[in-house]
């Protein structure tokens, strides 16, 4: 972020103690041979219009005294006390007896007798139903309007023997209880380690964080990044895709990619088929033995020749649009492969196994030798990962792991690939004069282009932070970089504009309300009437002009010289002031006021200036 950062007051001053915190993690990246600094994003649990937020598939559920116990689907026991927070424990699940009923209340439930409460059966199927004579006739416990209020599939039934009320319930949606003997019902899910993630999914347009396939369809981030949201919309995954495929090849299949005109598809026995003509024909691979089920691939976005596969316990490398495909597993543990991705330029390969998250250097350009990995797990909940993804330019990894959901961290392999990035979004759009650049991969001593000296702001082994002269002019510099060990020489294209607004590392933008000195999301909204605070670099230069590398002052900061506008769902909104920010070195504060009349929720607010137009970010509105 902007460096450095003074003790915040509040309005102007007020981001200072959240850049503080969201620049530690771009200075926590670290060689792959000691922990990562993971962080969790989204939770445990999906929004999908039941009665609580649901996680995943729970088999079993039961009381022990005052405690209630969940097995989940990948086996593991949970137990909570206060039923709200829960921990992983070994006990002894109890045997569940199935009783006779007179008639069953719907087609495939099964009737279940509990000593908690031996007045009455229960019966399981989309519903809970309750029966005092025998079956004869039942109560629906859990059906509002024609449907289950905590989904379908139930699984298990307790009653707690201190409180015949106190009911619970396991389903295909996780954990629920009632305390009123089913009258109504409270999900347990927020904090059971069991999101159910099928897979990694490529952002939402304009976003930067991973999407993720569920069981019911595919899930963004919440607003408030506290749990996931529903969508129910196939088109984000390949299952329709896989279908049709599977249909045109006979066979099951397991996995496809696709980027332009080249198709990959994977069967379930280990086939590979691969298509030049956007999935009209294909042709199969030659077949590499012993190759299990695919459940991955990786294409090149830029040569889509390249790909690789994540096949039984095996990674597979092509560079000759799928006709061979090379062994590449090397030394990876014996282990099912579930997710493959890769940075071709960077030459890193990721996988998530059972075993864990491993990482390689690999040449995907040719025919690559079975590759030395290098394990990623240490710092995580659990070893058990189900896919891997590699997302923005490829500076961040993304990993989710079985029922602990998704994690994030910067890409381990650009601590030893040098390359410049915009510090507020670490894209790689043009640079400005007295913006902030990144220069990831390596500590920075001294940085010159021509004539020009580049301040070194923040320097760590892992990546450095410079600022670009106010005086710089031209298209684009080669930049001359010294460290401890090397010299390095990199180009970058210049504007003299190139607005950017900073992203911290769990996506959200640093806005901040300027009255109160409060950051702003999705729990602390923007209010109509409100003057909102955008922290930005590569606005340009200012007057009066500054000297580079110099922090603003406190008082009076000098003001962008370019005229600057900003837009709220794409409607051009009042600038209060354009100015450096006080107290910081190359970032840029824009001061905007919120509309009187806003609709509620989620809107888009980007900055422009001569044309040149910010990233587009999120902003959470209340009237």
């Amino acid at each position: 972020m902007c460096p450095p950062a003074p003790t915040p007051k509040r309005t102007s001053r007020a981001p200072a103690l959240m850049l503080l915190a969201l620049a530690a993690p771009l200075w926590a990246q670290t060689s792959p041979q000691t922990t990562l600094d993971w962080h969790h994003l989204g939770g445990y649990s999906i929004e999908q219009g039941l009665a609580a937020p649901a996680g995943g598939r729970v088999d079993a559920v039961w009381f022990a005294g005052t405690q209630l116990l969940a097995r989940t689907a990948s086996g593991q026991i949970f137990q909570t006390a206060d039923f709200e927070t829960w921990q992983a424990v070994k006990a002894a699940e109890p045997k569940f007896t199935v009783t006779y009923a007179t008639r069953l209340p719907e087609p495939g439930a099964t009737a279940r007798s509990l000593p908690a409460d031996s007045g009455h059966i229960y019966a399981l199927g989309n519903n809970l139903y309750r029966s005092e004579d025998g079956g004869v006739s039942w109560q629906n416990l859990t059906a509002f309007e024609g449907r289950s209020v905590v989904g379908g599939g139930l699984t298990g039934v307790a009653v707690s023997a201190l409180d015949p009320q106190h009911l619970a319930v396991s389903n295909r949606y996780g954990v629920w209880h009632s305390t009123d003997g089913g009258l109504s019902w409270a999900g347990l899910n927020d904090t059971l380690p069991n999101l159910p993630v099928n897979a990694l999914l490529a952002p939402a347009e304009g976003a930067t964080l991973p999407r993720i396939e569920a069981p019911d369809g595919w899930a963004q981030l919440s607003p408030a990044r506290d749990r996931w949201l529903l969508q129910n919309d196939a088109a984000a995954s390949d299952q329709a895709d896989r279908s049709r495929y599977g249909a045109l090849l006979k066979a099951e299949i397991t996995a496809a990619g696709a980027r332009g005109e080249n198709v990959y598809a994977g069967s379930s026995d280990g086939r590979i088929w691969f298509s030049r003509d956007g999935g009209a024909t294909f042709s199969e691979s030659a077949r590499l033995l012993a190759a299990g089920r695919v459940e991955r691939f990786f294409v090149d976005p830029d040569a889509p020749r390249i790909a690789l596969a994540a096949a039984g316990g095996r990674v597979l490398q092509t560079a000759n649009g799928g006709l061979f495909w090379n062994d590449i597993t090397g030394n990876l543990p014996e282990a099912r492969v579930h997710g493959v991705s890769a940075d071709r330029e960077g030459s890193a390969v990721y996988v998530a196994t059972d075993q864990g998250l491993f990482w390689a250097r690999a040449d995907l350009n040719a025919a690559t030798p079975p590759a030395a990995w290098t394990a990623l797990s240490a710092g995580l909940p659990t070893p058990r990962a189900v896919d891997v993804r590699l997302e923005n330019n490829n500076n961040q990894l993304f990993a989710a792991l079985e029922g602990y959901g998704v994690y994030a961290v910067p890409a381990p392999h650009r601590a030893h690939v040098w390359r410049v990035v915009n510090a507020a979004d670490l894209s790689q759009r043009a640079a400005a004069p007295g913006s902030l650049l990144s220069i990831q991969g390596g500590k920075v001593q001294s940085a010159r282009a021509g004539d020009l000296t580049f301040p070194v702001l923040a320097a760590a082994l892992s990546g450095s932070q410079i600022q670009v002269p106010f005086e710089a002019t031209g298209t684009a510099l080669a930049l001359n970089m010294e460290s401890d060990s090397r010299r390095v020489t990199l180009g970058f294209p210049l504007k003299t504009l190139s607005p950017a607004i900073f992203i911290g590392s769990d996506g959200a933008p640093v806005l901040v309300d300027a009255d109160t000195g409060l950051t702003l999301d999705a729990a602390n909204t923007a209010h109509s009437g409100a003057r909102i605070q955008v922290l930005m670099t590569g606005l340009g230069k200012v007057r009066p002009e500054w000297p580079t590398g110099v922090p603003a002052p406190p008082a009076n900061p000098p003001a962008v010289a370019a005229g600057v506008q900003a837009f709220l769902d794409g409607t051009a909104i009042t600038v209060t002031r354009a100015t450096l920010a006080p107290g910081y070195v190359g970032c840029y504060l824009v001061e905007v006021e919120i509309p009187a009349i806003v609709n509620a929720g989620p809107a888009e607010l980007y900055i422009t200036t001569e044309g040149e137009r910010s990233n587009k970010v999120t902003i959470h509105l209340e009237r």
